[in-house]
């Protein structure tokens, strides 16, 4: 089963609004085994909606399209519909029921034309009810392909997509199995991890696909299986992970899409009890927002300093300015005083800290762009190492991240094992 998603609205071709809602389809209908082979975005434009219609019609099964459902005079979706199916508008009652009640029973206020207008609906299509909304969803077939009208508001299409579409897709569509199984690296980059895969990857059962999702510093292994018998696929995938485990046990952190490194790290620190904290620069803030962004992370994240400016550094962690004159803001020595003064400040087991030049300037200090130094502090130890992550910028920051938390996972490890 074949599916395209459709995006309305000259606020996203512009580049106003990010359109977040095609991934957030596109991952529920690849749960259920439907294949999304296109993600298209479009004008509020009457004609350039029929054009796509008409392009797609019969070459997928079907086509969810998000937005244009609003009351104002630019969205279109709904008048364009009628045209399509050749249908025309009419109330239906229960959303105008339901409408009314959210308008005069949840806003405490008369509700208007142009509210009245969102129970306005094709007269042959299947109505979808929005319990969070005013705009309902709309299911219509022509031919072999279904089209779905959803609101652009994302909380609203979540709710269709979940409580509506979903249900009625596995209910009525035979479909056939997709079986994913996404495998963490980190510490080496995508061509050094293909060289080592590389006869694994070439002895892979046809039915079964790689992809390769880098990341600065990280490189995601995604699985692939597609087929009729849901064990055999689960089989295939958990042998040749298995088997590729043996291969590059070294670098593999985690599986699936939530196990990213903080969220192992996150793990382990929580099983040996033990705590950590972080005294940023260069990164800003960074580490401190991935380990928090797990969730119990309390537990074991203490907190952070984001000391950017070298004032920080000497009025809220107390390095001393004599050091900073002697070897550099950006140096190993004052990563290393970085790292002892936060985890002593917060009484952690673990601290990390980073001190760079990110660029594009070398601003207060001569360290070349690009530098970085990462410091962690562990129950017994102080390790500090240096890096240049070249540029730009982002790419300084993002590198600088992901090998803190690498170097960290690496140490508590070696407790672990």
């Amino acid at each position: 089963m074949k599916a395209t998603i459709i995006t309305i609205g000259d606020e996203i071709l512009i580049g106003q609004i990010i359109d977040t809602n095609s991934g957030f389809i596109a991952k529920s209908l690849d749960r259920i085994g439907v294949e999304v082979t296109e993600m298209i975005s479009i004008s509020d434009d009457k004609k350039h909606i029929l054009d796509t219609f008409s392009q797609l019609q019969n070459k997928v099964d079907i086509v969810i399209v998000t937005g244009g459902l609003g009351p104002t005079k630019d969205d279109v979706t709904k008048k364009t519909f009628c045209e399509y199916f050749d249908d025309e508008l009419v109330v239906n009652p229960e959303v105008l029921a339901h409408v009314t009640q959210l308008i005069e029973g949840f806003y405490k206020r008369p509700i208007s034309q142009l509210n009245k207008d969102q129970a306005l609906v094709p007269s042959t299509c299947t109505v979808l009810h929005n319990q969070v909304g005013t705009a309902p969803g709309m299911w219509m077939k022509k031919e072999n392909t279904v089209f779905v009208s959803l609101p652009g508001v994302p909380y609203e299409m979540k709710y269709l997509v979940e409580e509506e579409i979903i249900p009625k897709i596995v209910r009525e569509y035979k479909r056939p199995y997709i079986i994913h199984k996404t495998i963490l690296t980190y510490g080496q980059g995508e061509s050094l991890v293909a060289e080592r895969i590389e006869e694994w990857e070439n002895n892979l059962p046809d039915f079964i696909k790689l992809a390769y999702l880098p990341n600065p510093g990280r490189v995601r292994l995604r699985l692939t299986a597609r087929g009729t018998d849901k064990e055999e696929l689960e089989k295939a995938i958990e042998d040749n992970v298995q088997s590729l485990d043996a291969i590059i046990h070294d670098i593999i952190v985690g599986y699936e899409e939530n196990e990213t490194i903080e969220t192992v790290i996150g793990k382990l620190l929580s099983k040996e009890s033990k705590t950590i904290s972080t005294a940023e620069s260069c990164t800003g803030g960074r580490i401190a927002s991935l380990l928090s962004s797990v969730q119990g992370s309390s537990k074991y994240f203490k907190g952070s300093v984001v000391s950017y400016a070298t004032e920080a550094k000497v009025n809220v962690l107390g390095v001393s300015q004599d050091l900073i004159d002697e070897y550099s803001v950006v140096s190993a020595e004052v990563a290393k005083a970085m790292a002892l003064s936060v985890k002593e400040m917060l009484k952690t087991d673990y601290a990390i800290a980073t001190t760079g030049n990110a660029g594009p300037s070398k601003g207060e200090s001569d360290a070349e762009i690009g530098a970085v130094f990462i410091a962690l502090a562990t129950p017994d130890d102080i390790i500090v190492e240096e890096f240049n992550f070249g540029q730009p910028r982002e790419k300084v920051i993002d590198r600088a991240t992901i090998k803190s938390l690498e170097i960290l996972q690496k140490e508590i490890l070696k407790i672990v094992q």
